[in-house]
Parts: C-alpha cells; sequence; structure tokens
C-alpha cells in the first residue's frame, strides 16, 4: 500500500542528479518542482537554480516548472530560469504531469520528475507513469501543514529504506 508513494530514486539535492547520464539513457523532459526542490520556500531562482536549468538546455532536455502556486510566483521563476510552466497544478493529480508531457513533447517512458514531497510530487508522478526523483528539502523552514506531511513521510521512508533494501540516508546516492 505504500509502496505508491515510494520514489524510484533519491538525490541529495536537484544539483546532484546526474543529469547527464539520464539523457545518455534516453530521458528528454525533466519536470521539476519548485519550493525545498530549487529553492528555499518562496524564495526568487537563484545564481544555481538558473545555471542547472543552463546546462539541462544546453544537454538537449525540454524543461517544465510544475507548481500548486499561483501563477505570479511560477511564473517569475519559469522567466527567471527559462522554463515552460505550469501553475496551480493540482498535485497530486495525474493531469498536471500530463499536461506537462503533453507541453514537453515528452513520453512517459522519456520524461522524470524531480520533487521534495511524497504525497504531492512523488505520488502524482507516479500516478502519471514517470520515473522519479526524491530529493531532500532544501531549507527545513516550511508551512506548518507540510511540517505534518514530513512527519508522516519519515514513516513512508522508514519502509521504503526497510522493505526496498534501498540505500539509506548518507549512504551513496544517485
Amino acid at each position: 500500500m505504500l509502496e505508491r508513494f515510494f520514489p524510484d530514486h533519491e538525490a541529495k539535492s536537484a544539483y546532484a542528479i546526474d543529469y547527464e547520464a539520464l539523457y545518455r539513457e534516453g530521458y528528454r523532459g525533466i519536470i521539476f518542482d519548485i519550493d525545498n526542490t530549487l529553492v528555499m520556500h518562496g524564495a526568487a531562482a537563484d545564481v544555481r537554480a538558473v545555471g542547472l536549468f543552463r546546462s539541462l538546455r544546453g544537454m538537449g532536455f525540454g524543461l517544465l516548472l510544475l507548481s500548486n502556486n499561483k501563477e505570479p510566483r511560477v511564473r517569475s521563476f519559469a522567466d527567471r530560469v527559462g522554463a515552460e510552466y505550469i501553475f496551480k497544478a493540482g498535485k497530486p493529480a495525474a493531469k498536471g504531469y500530463l499536461r506537462a508531457m503533453a507541453a514537453l513533447a515528452t513520453t512517459q517512458a522519456d520524461t522524470l520528475f524531480v520533487g521534495d514531497q511524497l504525497f504531492t510530487d512523488i505520488w502524482g508522478a507516479k500516478k502519471a507513469g514517470i520515473m522519479t526523483y526524491l530529493v531532500e528539502p532544501i531549507h527545513p523552514k516550511e508551512e506548518i501543514q507540510i511540517v505534518l506531511k514530513r512527519k508522516l513521510e519519515k514513516i513512508v521512508l522508514y519502509f521504503y529504506h526497510k522493505g526496498s533494501g534501498r540505500r539509506k540516508k548518507g549512504q551513496k546516492r544517485h
């Protein structure tokens, strides 16, 4: 039952994923969450995010930001990093992810998702049938509803690591 929330992969951060290897494997589209995945919650796109997106575009990836936030927040971030976007995405519903793949002209087989929350980001991407990377939140300061979800996420991740033989925190990851 908990497996529906399990990520396909974990990474220390969105900046630590080997995107070149993923491109060689045939992935062509990346859908990203924003808050606590690329920057601290509510922060503007920083130099690191802009550089990552420039590098990924240079590799040949199509890039899209998928967020439950309102358009002004998402648009300003997307404009700064040079990506397409979908705001008020309704995560964890699969619809936003499917719209994202249509916008990127990619399929389930060549699209991946990067996000920091199991119950919205990862679950939604899995429902849409795309590969997932769960990254550690950038900063511990979050809205109260997210703090409560993080407690539940710890339980799910305990079973993910225990039952599947996956690497535990502190061990080498992708």
